[in-house]
Parts: structure tokens; C-alpha cells; sequence
């Protein structure tokens, strides 16, 4: 749920990717609300252009803007360092330090961390790191680039579709019904 359309910029004056599939769209000036529950939508690119954190009440839902003692990668996907960094210390680290954060994901099975928390130890974006510190780190991190991702991409930009021109040796990704192997 991003933006209004792909390359417009909505009432914020913000950049989106909208997604073709998206029944509503969520802007940082436009909530969503269901029943008692506000969704806000936090504009922060750097691991992706149309990258979103979602505030709920006393919880940031930060996709992989900010992981638990980490960040997402900013070396590919039009992915931008300093960009991150200030996405990330302009509209997250703003939040009040008990703001319980949710990454997308965590690589070692933890699933909640807090503001302060990151503020204080995350070892890339935390701890007083400076810009020009964060984006040397980044730019040393030599990761591999991943196996599947000029298939996935494509088809998370198409709301999960497979891309036309995916390998016999995905398909398997692209079948809801068959079971997946691990490789």
C-alpha cells in the first residue's frame, strides 16, 4: 500500500511506486483508519525508492528501513545510503524511545526491538554513527548479490505475479499450490 500512482507525488509532495494492485493507498498525510486503529504511513526510501514504515499507536512496522541491529542493503533496487540513514534518523529515531519497532524480518528470530533501543546499539545506524560513517560501512559491506532477484523484484513491483521470462528452475515460486524446496 504506497503512494498514489508510479511517479506521482501525492499530497506530501513525496514519490511513489504505487503498486497496480493496491485497493488504497497510504501517504504520510493520509492515514488509514479501521475502526479504532490509525495506520500511518512513514516515507522512508534509502533501502528502496518507495520504501514505507507504518506507525500503529505505540508501534513502527519498519519493513527493512531499520532491522533489529541493522538495516536493509542499499545496493541494488535504487537503493541509497545517506538517503536510509536520514530516512531513518529524520522519521524513525524521532519517534518516542518506548516506540516498539517490528522489522520485516530478522535473520536470527527476534522480532521486536524499541527505538531507543536502536538509537543506542544498532551497530550500523546507531550509537551516535554519523552519515559519512554509515555510508562508508555500507558502501564496504560486499554483499552477494541475492540468486533470485531480478525474478522477485519484477514480480513484487506485479503484487506477487511471476515475471513472463522466470526459469523453468523457479517456477516452482511462481505455483501457490506446490510445496517449496529449500536451495
Amino acid at each position: 500500500m504506497r503512494g498514489d500512482a508510479p511517479g506521482d507525488p501525492g499530497r506530501s509532495g513525496v514519490a511513489h511506486l504505487g503498486a497496480p494492485c493496491a485497493d488504497r493507498l497510504i501517504d504520510e498525510d493520509r492515514p488509514l483508519e479501521v475502526g479504532s486503529i490509525a495506520l500511518s504511513g512513514l516515507h522512508t526510501p534509502g533501502h528502496t525508492p518507495g520504501h514505507y514504515a507504518y506507525r500503529v499507536g505505540d508501534r513502527v512496522l519498519t519493513g527493512d528501513a531499520l532491522l533489529i541491529d541493522g538495516c536493509g542493503r542499499t545496493d541494488f533496487q535504487d537503493g541509497d545510503a545517506a538517503t536510509l540513514y536520514r530516512s531513518v534518523h529524520d522519521k524513525i529515531f524521532t519517534l518516542p524511545d518506548d516506540t516498539l519497532v517490528y522489522p520485516g524480518h530478522d535473520y536470527e528470530g527476534r522480532r521486536v526491538s524499541s527505538v531507543g533501543q536502536e538509537k543506542e546499539r544498532n551497530p550500523r545506524l546507531g550509537g551516535g554513527r554519523d552519515l559519512d560513517a554509515f555510508v562508508a560501512l555500507m558502501a564496504r559491506l560486499d554483499l552477494p548479490r541475492p540468486r533470485f532477484i531480478d525474478y522477485a523484484v519484477p514480480g513484487n513491483r506485479e503484487c506477487g505475479s511471476c515475471p513472463d521470462e522466470i526459469p523453468d528452475s523457479l517456477q516452482q515460486y511462481c505455483d501457490p499450490e506446490a510445496p517449496l524446496r529449500q536451495g
